[in-house]
């Protein structure tokens, strides 16, 4: 008789576990997670250590604005949202209102980021973003205005709110470098800055020329002669944005300080962004594109200056001028009256600037000086029988300028040809290459826009153009759903030339802009993923 069968002893199941669904998924879920719980993740296992460091080694710009009139509330708000999602902060940006305490808000913001994370904080003339709690696109201006004047009543009495930016670019290392001034005679050791820089990126990069420079000036201190440092100094290949007037307080153990002077203070800091030439493997780049909106239009002949008297006292310049082709003198009066004419009277005359293009001679330390020419803008004061008064020194006689008034028509049209141009630079970013094809064999190279930043004059937003959001909407239209965020400022850094003013010949190419007025900046942010491995 046959014995019977005996089952064999079921196979053991090894135990779930969250690793089995998968590397991609389990990065899916780390991408869900806010950024503090996805570093504690980290600790977890070496498997999930290794897919989140891939999570954060990929590009993120993460922004946030909060109306709350609470200091507290509000930076709590925009650092709770920008820390939502996974991110490995390199540079913290915060602008807050008038109305909250600067000293307070630093430190508020400083100290919810790692010492070793540059943090710079100031006060803005407005902001824009996305709000922490509705997630709509904010703009605000601060009522800075007297209260009897009506013009400004549309903007509100608040003057409250924060705007704070976080950032990862792969591929770059940053660096915070303050300008020194002495505190005695107040002496911009300008020279000291540009050789910290360069020694810096050097280091970093190999190349004396940075990528990006983002600069940050207090409202005191003429950026004019810094700038014209810089585009004297670095690559054209170099980016340069910035505020050119403001309050700020900065921190971070990567500060570099050129002076070693205890008897010395900070006029400007500069956030340096240079290629890293110790990245990790694997590790794609961040590219900068800049954008300009301008919102002058020039009017009149050309002048040359003649009698030019520089104040320092009240950093104003008087000056006489002649026209080309004329001869004799004309003052301040005269040559008003021949702009107003122009304009269609007195009552219909804006905001008045003289574009003064200048050529000096320019060197650093002991280096031989090499002659540049640039376009600077002065505010007209007034003018008199005697004189054209004109804010800020500098002017030479011999100097040829020209006289630029604010115009929203001007302004509407460049932001329409930032909008188409946002659009080229769409379709450059997705060009197609040999080396690189997609499941259906079509060679494709994606370098996506992953955040932007913006600049704008405190003359422009909803007064300015009869509506809000003007400025912002080529960047919102043409990169839906990609992070953005700016302020308000008295003066727009970006590096250009005079054809972004002046059609003409290409002569005007060579002659750099770098401080402008009743513009609009855009710093737009691209990524170039590293080539798969064959």
């Amino acid at each position: 008789m046959d014995k019977p069968r005996q089952k064999s002893p079921a196979t053991a199941l090894p135990p779930a576990t969250i690793d089995m669904i998968g590397e991609d998924l389990l990065f899916n879920v780390f991408s869900k997670l806010p950024a503090v719980d996805c570093a504690a993740a980290a600790c977890v296992s070496r498997s999930w250590n290794v897919t989140i460091t891939r999570l954060l080694s990929l590009p993120k710009l993460s922004s946030a604005v909060s109306l709350n009139p609470s200091l507290q509330v509000a930076v709590n708000d925009v650092i709770d949202k920008v820390l939502a999602c996974p991110i490995r902060p390199q540079f913290v940006i915060a602008s807050i209102g008038p109305a909250f305490d600067l000293d307070e808000a630093h430190r508020l913001i400083a100290g919810r980021f790692g010492s070793q994370i540059p943090v710079i904080t100031s006060i803005s003339q407005g902001i824009f973003g996305q709000n922490a709690t509705t997630n709509e696109f904010e703009e605000v201006q601060w009522d800075t205005f007297d209260d009897d004047d009506e013009a400004h009543a549309d903007l509100g009495n608040e003057i409250h709110g924060a705007l704070l930016t976080v950032g990862f670019l792969p591929g770059l290392a940053i660096d915070l470098i303050p300008l020194s001034k002495t505190l005695g005679n107040q002496v911009l050791m300008i020279d000291d800055l540009v050789l910290s820089v360069r020694e810096r990126s050097s280091s970093r990069s190999g190349s004396a020329s940075p990528v990006g420079i983002l600069l940050f000036s207090d409202e005191e201190t003429d950026i004019k002669f810094v700038l014209e440092k810089f585009d004297y100094a670095f690559s054209t290949e170099t980016v340069i944005v910035g505020d050119g007037g403001s309050q700020f307080l900065y921190r971070g153990e990567t500060a570099i300080n050129p002076s070693n002077n205890k008897a010395a203070s900070s006029a400007a800091v500069v956030l340096l962004f240079s290629r890293d030439r110790g990245k990790p493997p694997g590790v794609g780049e961040t590219q900068f594109h800049i954008m300009l909106s301008t919102g002058i239009s020039s009017i009149g002949p050309t002048y040359k200056a003649v009698s030019v008297r520089g104040r320092s006292r009240d950093y104003s310049t008087w000056l006489t001028a002649k026209r080309e082709a004329v001869h004799g003198s004309l003052d301040g009066q005269t040559i008003l009256d021949q702009i107003y004419d122009e304009l269609g009277g007195h009552n219909n005359c804006p905001v008045l600037y003289i574009g003064v293009t200048k050529r000096r001679k320019c060197s650093i330390g002991q280096e031989k000086p090499s002659w540049i020419s640039t376009h600077e803008f002065h505010e007209v004061l007034s003018g008199d029988e005697e004189y054209l008064y004109v804010h800020g020194v500098g002017i030479r006689s011999g100097d040829s300028f020209r006289f630029y008034h604010a115009s929203s028509d001007l302004a509407r049209a460049s932001c329409n040809t930032v909008a188409n141009n946002f659009r080229h630079l769409k379709q450059l970013l997705n060009y197609e290459r040999d080396d690189h094809t997609n499941s259906n064999g079509v060679a494709t190279h994606k370098k996506p826009v992953f955040g932007g930043i913006m600049f704008a004059c405190c003359g422009r937003g909803k007064l300015f153009f009869g509506e809000p959001n003007v400025d912002g909407s080529p960047f919102l239209e043409k990169f839906p759903g990609v992070t953005f965020s700016g302020t308000y400022c008295t003066g727009e850094i970006a590096r250009a030339d005079l054809c972004s003013y002046e059609q003409g010949s290409q002569e005007h190419s060579s002659i750099s802009c770098n401080l402008h007025v009743f513009s609009t900046v855009y710093l737009v942010m691209s990524y170039t993923p590293p080539l798969p491995q064959h």
